[in-house]
């Protein structure tokens, strides 16, 4: 059953000794907040974790297919739709009859969770229409300045004969890996039940979101993110589809604290903080702290 009530929720996720969002056009150094030092990590990285957590877990289940997958070819996922419903398909153009338009992209809908819950512009040359998805993440920040490390590496191997010769047999290669030595990131989701309404985002739907919100860095280890965790998720639920609350009021009753250290200098571990949530005096919005 499609969801029935708006939901917004806060996030905390941290980071040891790694990148949890490098950027490409700074020689993926973690990516920053020039005027206050904090780190950021984009709503797309998000995304792209929580899209390959279903497709690790739910790959082979009718209806939980990526769209937006690695290596995807957006076209030929497309053309499925109009192979499935017996469409002819004319480059760049949803059919004439509104019906027809309807039924391709309500089939891509069907299909793909990636597009249910984020929505999707899929106005390509194999046009299926275009959606807005009910699920929609801020830009995480963390909660102090971060200092990002710059780490010397060595491999000792080269690529070519000639890297070899000219290093006499040597075989090195020098290159660099940028670190964060410890942040803790908070970000704000918003999920809109009139929205889902018109993708069909399900309760199933939901509860998979919320699973993979919580296990989604166990299965995203590497070099750069081989400690990060999912700290604190705390959900807003709304007694109606419309809400009862603005959501910044609702963003506000969850306090980060720092409990050690000095508040001037970056944290060094999760246990540095406090985290509070005021549950008093609220009505028609019930709280739910995941973990």
């Amino acid at each position: 059953m499609t969801i029935q009530n708006r939901y917004e929720f806060v996030y905390l996720f941290d980071v040891s000794n790694g990148n949890p969002n490098g950027d490409p056009d700074a020689g993926n150094m973690p990516r920053l907040d020039p005027e206050s030092s904090k780190g950021l990590v984009t709503d797309v990285c998000l995304k792209r974790k929580i899209r390959n957590f279903i497709e690790l877990t739910d790959e082979k289940t009718p209806g939980y297919e990526i769209y937006v997958k690695e290596k995807s070819i957006l076209n030929l996922q497309n053309k499925r739709a109009y192979e499935a419903l017996d469409i002819k398909h004319e480059s760049k153009k949803l059919p004439k009859e509104t019906k027809k338009a309807d039924e391709i992209t309500s089939w891509m809908c069907e299909h793909f969770f990636d597009i249910r819950a984020f929505g999707a512009v899929m106005t390509t040359e194999v046009n299926c229409g275009q959606v807005r998805g009910p699920v929609q993440l801020a830009f995480a920040k963390s909660i102090d300045p971060i200092i990002p490390l710059e780490i010397s590496i060595t491999r000792m191997a080269v690529t070519t004969e000639k890297e070899a010769e000219e290093q006499s047999g040597g075989n090195r290669t020098m290159g660099r890996k940028h670190i964060v030595p410890y942040g803790l990131y908070r970000v704000h989701g918003f999920i809109s039940a009139k929205l889902a309404g018109k993708t069909r985002f399900s309760e199933t739907d939901l509860e998979k979101l919320w699973q993979a919100l919580g296990l989604m860095f166990e299965h995203d280890r590497s070099a750069a993110r081989g400690e990060m965790a999912a700290r604190k998720l705390v959900v807003f639920k709304h007694n109606d589809a419309l809400g009862n609350v603005p959501a910044h009021i609702l963003f506000d009753r969850v306090k980060v604290e720092r409990i050690h250290g000095e508040t001037d200098t970056p944290a060094s571990s999760f246990r540095d903080y406090k985290i509070t949530v005021d549950n008093g005096d609220l009505k028609d919005v019930t709280i739910d702290e995941k973990f």
